[in-house]
């Protein structure tokens, strides 16, 4: 139960911090408007309390782990919300960067 509340959580802060940063860049780079970056800053502004909820106490360790859920996340972005269309090497990166989000935040540690 403990990963799959984590996993949820990293999920949420990648769909509040992608989400929120792509609203920024469609109201200033494709001139949507105040409204769209007002709401990209309260996307990122609700990121930043996500990862609060995580249950490792460790600020380091959650915001380096995250680090590889935004990656593969960015890309999932862009291919649902700009059409991008990842290579291999985009794809076996974000892969990698997922591995190590498995190994920092759930491998067996001693305590």
């Amino acid at each position: 139960m403990l990963i799959a509340r984590s996993t949820a959580l990293f999920l949420l802060a990648a769909l509040l911090e992608i989400g929120g940063a792509w609203l920024v860049w469609q109201g200033v780079r494709e001139h949507r408007g105040w409204a769209w970056i007002g709401a990209g800053i309260i996307a990122l502004g609700a990121y930043g309390f996500v990862a609060t909820l995580q249950p490792d106490a460790h600020f380091g360790r959650i915001l380096a782990a995250y680090g590889g859920v935004f990656v593969a996340g960015s890309l999932a972005w862009g291919m649902a919300a700009d059409g991008y269309r990842p290579d291999r090497y985009d794809i076996a990166g974000a892969l990698i960067c997922l591995a190590g989000v498995a190994v920092i935040m759930y491998a067996p540690r001693g305590r």
